[in-house]
């Protein structure tokens, strides 16, 4: 059975940043928004007019969309996900068209395990650091990204 597009982004949520308190989870669930609504680009063109699930399932964007991971199973995955209330609160939130001012615009998200954010995510230079939301780093589109 498909999830819905609540269900699916609540799983995400949970599987991307549940370990990142309400604000990191807002902001993952921003970042996943701003993609769906940025009118240029290569989400522009994904989204295909805002379409969340598109966002969530375009390949290689979220490694909680992987089943596997290095040719080994990917146990944190959002099929093995029990999303709570918490996490439906902030995907009902985010689908409402909110998003959390401290990750601006941003299109992409990073967990370097380093107290220190990379200047670019992802290679490239199709994002710059922005902000710093607990583990995660943000990254808004750069010119560059306007080309893809």
């Amino acid at each position: 059975m498909a999830y819905t597009e609540r269900e699916l982004l609540a799983r995400l949520i949970q599987c991307e940043a549940g370990g990142e308190g309400e604000d990191g989870m807002r902001a993952v669930a921003s970042v996943i928004m701003n993609r769906a609504t940025v009118p240029y680009g290569e989400f522009f063109r994904i989204s295909q007019g805002g379409n969340v699930r598109n966002i969530i399932e375009q390949p290689g964007q979220f490694v909680c969309m992987r089943e596997t991971v290095n040719g080994n199973y990917n146990q944190q995955n959002v099929w093995n996900m029990d999303p709570q209330e918490i996490h439906y609160e902030i995907a009902d939130w985010a689908l409402a068209g909110n998003t959390l001012g401290a990750v601006g615009e941003s299109l992409f998200f990073f967990n370097p395990y380093s107290s220190q954010c990379p200047t670019y995510f992802p290679p490239g230079g199709i994002g710059v650091a922005f902000n710093r939301i607990n583990d995660h780093c943000f990254y808004t589109p750069t010119q560059k990204y306007a080309t893809t």
